[in-house]
């Protein structure tokens, strides 16, 4: 009997470190304050805003807000790899929702980066803008850090 003890106990034990081993992904917050200064290039607008974005594994989580845009935004994206006086192409669409002010409202989306992708996000090669019809390239933009 002592014997199947010892083993109950070890295989208890065993499981326990398996249990452990699927701990949840780390979370990374990465934070964009968004202009039309940092537009590439610098727009004029009083145009302001800010979103988070939240890696958790190789999903990627944004939320955010913006306001006093020219007009109702008509796209918003997270673009890379580049630079923060460079441009690049869209690495992710995000959802902007106007609020009850025209030109404002809110930002969220949710995407599955690579490992690639990731290692150039956590370099600070990603940002977002917010793209009005006054500023198809983009009206205000940020840069995730």
């Amino acid at each position: 009997m002592r014997k199947y003890g010892f083993l109950v106990v070890a295989l208890l034990l065993s499981w326990g470190l398996v249990a452990c081993s699927s701990a949840p992904a780390a979370q990374t917050s990465f934070d964009a304050s968004l202009s039309g200064g940092a537009e590439v290039p610098a727009v004029t607008t009083s145009g302001t805003g800010s979103a988070t974005a939240v890696l958790s594994g190789n999903t990627i989580t944004v939320t955010g807000t913006y306001s006093g845009l020219s007009g109702p935004a008509t796209a918003a994206h997270i673009h890379g790899p580049a630079a923060k006086d460079a441009t690049a192409g869209v690495v992710l669409a995000l959802t902007a929702a106007e609020g009850t002010t025209a030109g404002s409202g809110t930002l969220s989306g949710t995407g599955t980066l690579t490992d690639a992708q990731i290692t150039q996000l956590r370099d600070g090669l990603y940002y977002i803008n917010v793209h009005t019809a006054a500023n198809a390239s983009g009206e205000i933009r940020g840069q995730l850090e």
